[in-house]
């Protein structure tokens, strides 16, 4: 068995005292071993993710993840409005309004240039 981090993880903090054993399977197979595998890039498996939560209504746990594994917000808003096909407006809504936000909260963890503009062609 894998030793607990010294930090308390995210999951841990969650769920901790009510659900030991899937704070254990996020912490050790999903954070450690799924997103730890060369086969896909962290950037590829954080675009994965962001589809898979829009379509739940959990993407705003993921935004600033995706960003930090190199996706530009500009990919971010036109995969938000592609699924909103197939996920629905309100989800899709819900999600662009998470990253609207989280791009105010923390403009500076935003890479330079990736905030789109409000429409094609504007400065």
């Amino acid at each position: 068995m894998t030793t607990p981090p010294k930090q308390p993880t995210g999951a841990r903090k969650a769920i901790g005292d009510f659900s030991p054993e899937r704070v254990r399977l996020t912490d050790e197979v999903l954070f450690r071993q799924v997103w730890e595998r060369s086969a896909r890039s962290k950037r590829d498996r954080s675009l994965s993710a962001l589809i898979a939560l829009q379509a739940t209504g959990q993407l705003p746990f993921r935004l600033q993840r995706g960003i930090e594994s190199g996706l530009p917000q500009s990919e971010i808003v036109e995969l938000i409005t592609h699924m909103a096909f197939y996920t629905g407006w309100p989800s899709a809504r819900s999600a662009i309004g998470a990253l609207q936000s989280m791009a105010r909260r923390k403009p500076s963890r935003v890479p330079y240039g990736s905030i789109p503009c409000s429409r094609p062609g504007s400065p």
